[in-house]
């Protein structure tokens, strides 16, 4: 009987992007092949319904946490958390045992990893890379934007960071060397750690120069929630633009009634999905909101998506050729709304600055515009000729086979 790998998922369930990219993924493997356990903080059964993953709770910080230590331009991990984040996985692998382990953006596992000899695949957009193109960081939301101004604060902004990359790395080195690892070096370094780094995105988007053999282009991993369309879907006026307006789990919520300042007087049908996290029932007449909608379905029928610019909708908007205006608040929406801006299919709007009029005005000239939704569908059609769940099958393969004849030789 052939052999059934086991393949162990671990989420940071610090944003549901992390989440939902490696339950699509999970979702791809054969479970005639592949036994796949799947760790995480919580099991959300919006996410997780129709799976049968074994299931490992494992230790995450909050996202409350997570947005106060972004808006104060903190860092996230300190040696503490990485000390019992490794330890719970070292524990983790041995109770699984697992041939595989898969991570997104859960940083421990450079060095639970390589310390338990397993390998690991790392799950990490592209714009993260020390081998991306581009031509500066951008600025995001960080406290001195607020101290200096933006102007000021993007003059000095690239020369501090070297610094803040190198400050942010720090405790994961650190931990790394408690173990006798090297030091991986500055933060796109640690955060593309891995046997294999596999990037969701496609290289006319988010090009690399000269990548090691282990970095591998996906495509774009989507997801959307499995729920019912709202009653309101059907009276949708066909006659007025569409505008699909979702910040999800980890946009900013309380620019939500910005938004929708901005938009409800425009001659625009509004769908708006809250996550959950608000309500906006008598925002406006030309407003019709759902906690969830099936997010595919609302940028294939919308002629833009205003969202939070992170990859997981960013993208889902462009794979349905839709332009998108972002709203970014941390430094990962504003790298992809980066590469959707140049790219030409979207439009930033700094969190920090957002206004009704400024929103409005976005609006009107992405939806006048029609080079805006040309790119979008241009994109569209490109980012259809990936697929994301088969390029990973085949590199499991490849790893699994890879790994089995290393244990093999270096058998007694």
């Amino acid at each position: 009987m052939t052999k059934r790998w086991r393949i162990l998922f671990v989420a940071e369930n610090v944003t549901l992007a992390q989440v939902v990219r490696l339950v699509a993924l999970a979702k791809s493997l054969d479970p005639r092949r592949y036994e796949v356990h799947f760790a995480c903080s919580d099991f959300d059964p919006l996410v997780f319904h129709g799976t049968s993953f074994h299931r490992w709770p494992i230790h995450t910080i909050s996202r409350w946490f997570v947005d106060r230590a972004i808006e104060s331009g903190r860092r996230i991990y300190d040696q503490r958390t990485l000390r019992r984040y490794v330890k719970d996985e070292l524990e983790l692998f041995r109770q699984v045992q697992p041939d595989l382990v898969v991570g997104d953006f859960r940083q421990s596992l450079a060095v639970s990893a390589p310390v338990a000899g397993i390998p690991y695949a790392n799950l990490i957009n592209a714009y993260w890379s020390p081998h991306a193109e581009r031509d500066a960081f951008p600025l995001p939301d960080h406290p001195m934007v607020r101290l200096l101004g933006e102007d000021l604060a993007g003059r000095h902004f690239p020369r501090a960071m070297p610094w803040v990359f190198d400050h942010f790395a720090r405790p994961v080195n650190d931990v790394r060397k408690e173990y006798g690892l090297p030091s991986l070096g500055s933060l796109p370094d640690v955060l593309t750690a891995g046997d294999a780094v596999l990037f969701p995105d496609i290289p006319s988007l988010v090009p690399t120069r000269d990548p090691p053999s282990h970095h591998h282009y996906l495509g774009p991993v989507l997801w959307s929630p499995d729920v019912s369309l709202p009653e309101w879907w059907s009276r949708v006026d066909r006659f007025k633009p569409t505008i699909y307006v979702t910040l999800g789990s980890s946009g900013k919520i309380d620019l939500l009634p910005t938004v929708i300042d901005g938009l409800r007087d425009l001659p625009v049908n509004v769908m708006l999905a809250t996550a959950g996290r608000a309500r906006a029932e008598g925002e406006g007449s030309n407003i019709l909101s759902a906690d969830y909608l099936p997010g595919h379905l609302a940028a294939r029928r919308a002629d833009l998506v205003i969202c939070n610019g992170g990859s997981t909708t960013g993208y889902q908007a462009l794979a349905e050729g839709t332009p998108v205006i972002g709203v970014p608040f941390n430094l990962d929406q504003y790298l992809s709304m980066q590469a959707i801006e140049r790219y030409g299919a979207g439009v930033t709007l700094r969190s920090g600055t957002l206004s009704a009029p400024r929103l409005r005005a976005a609006v009107a000239l992405v939806l006048a515009e029609p080079a805006y939704a040309q790119r979008a569908r241009s994109l569209g059609r490109e980012l259809s000729l990936h697929d994301a769940r088969a390029e990973f099958v085949d590199i499991v393969e490849k790893m699994t086979a890879g790994h089995a004849a290393t244990t093999r030789l270096a058998a007694p």
